[in-house]
């Protein structure tokens, strides 16, 4: 598992085959076959360590709880997450297996952020009407956009004023 760890945050998805594992760990091809009868449950069972679910946050504001939420999601872009996760969402498109494993780390990403959105709309910090996802999106949008498209430095600063402007814009 650890060598099927290293290869994925190394290169992602393509980079990790089962005669590279082998090579790395040191245990036969044969035997990962026992364990893991395919690629794809090796892969699987390694994108299984992957630890999605931020924990949410309570520091007494839903601006400070988004923040923090913003800045967590940052360092893990700009983490072990920056090589695996894009090739998770690409092979996603064409393997209904890892497409569930797209969708269960997506979930776990985002339960942290629905919990503070309904904590906030309890407290009346947010009206009940605002939409979860659209608050999320605007948050992590920018964040994704920083880290895959515009490349600009990704810093537990800007998540912060990401996740502010994203609330202001309520």
């Amino acid at each position: 598992m650890a060598a099927t760890f290293g290869l994925l945050t190394e290169a992602g998805l393509g980079g990790v085959s089962v005669d590279e594992v082998s090579r790395r760990s040191g245990v036969a091809k044969t035997t990962i076959y026992r364990h893991w009868p395919t690629r794809a449950a090796l892969l699987l069972d390694a994108c299984s360590q992957l630890t999605a679910r931020p924990e949410a946050p309570d520091t007494g504001s839903v601006a400070g709880d988004l923040a923090a939420l913003a800045e967590s999601i940052a360092d893990r872009l700009t983490g072990r997450w920056s090589s695996v996760l894009p090739s998770v969402i690409d092979a996603a498109e064409r393997d209904p297996e890892l497409a569930a494993l797209h969708a269960r780390l997506h979930d776990e990403m985002m339960a942290a952020f629905h919990e503070v959105v309904g904590r906030a709309q309890a407290k009346g910090e947010l009206p009940k009407d605002v939409a979860a996802s659209d608050l999320i999106g605007a948050i992590m949008g920018p964040l994704f956009y920083r880290r895959w498209f515009s490349r600009e430095p990704l810093t537990r600063e800007a998540a912060r004023t990401i996740a502010d402007r994203a609330l202001r814009g309520l």
